[in-house]
């Protein structure tokens, strides 16, 4: 499970129109369509052809509980992409990303000054530039850390150091023991 990618995803399905589909057999339906036959579908999902024939025909209703998993993430990772592109550009934009945390959070800094980590919950709006960073480094395919890294150095700019306006010798910030986190655009 990868927090700061699912996080991120979750905050641009939030922009979604419509709701995507429920049903096994609507879900199997659109994910032919998207792949333009059942044996893609069928490989990408690890079950047999024919075991997608039968739900687009609401043979079969229920899946098993893993197979539903993978159908709503597959689906979801396809539903409406230009809506998800739009949010992405907005947030990157103009908009900016919000991140919403409970962790505990240490820092580097010089020596004399405490750099004690200890649990917070900040909320903080975070400037377009990181909002593109953190989309650009997901579509890349970056690692959670890398994701987290990003996140800690918008914290850092916008909630430590206000700007510049105060610890500027602050070095570095970093999360640990998260227990909370979700972004909004």
């Amino acid at each position: 499970m990868s927090l700061f990618g699912d996080g991120l995803e979750a905050a641009v399905q939030k922009a979604f129109t419509r709701p995507a589909p429920k049903s096994a057999g609507a879900q199997m339906r659109y994910l032919v369509k998207q792949l333009k036959g059942t044996k893609a579908v069928a490989q990408m999902l690890r079950v047999s052809q024919r075991t997608v024939e039968r739900y687009v025909k609401d043979q079969i209703k229920k899946p098993r509980p893993e197979l539903a998993a993978r159908l709503e993430r597959e689906v979801k990772k396809r539903w409406q992409p230009q809506i998800r592109a739009k949010a992405r550009q907005k947030a990157a934009t103009t908009g900016g990303i919000v991140i919403d945390t409970q962790a505990r959070m240490g820092y580097t800094a010089p020596i004399g000054s405490t750099d004690e980590s200890r649990l917070r919950h900040l909320t903080v709006a975070l400037p377009p530039q990181y909002a593109a960073r953190l989309f650009n480094a997901q579509e890349a395919g970056a690692s959670d850390d890398e994701l987290q890294e990003i996140a800690a150095e918008g914290l850092k700019e916008v909630y430590f150091q206000d700007g510049g306006r105060r610890a500027g010798s602050l070095e570095e910030v970093r999360f640990t023991d998260i227990e909370h986190l979700e972004f909004d655009l």
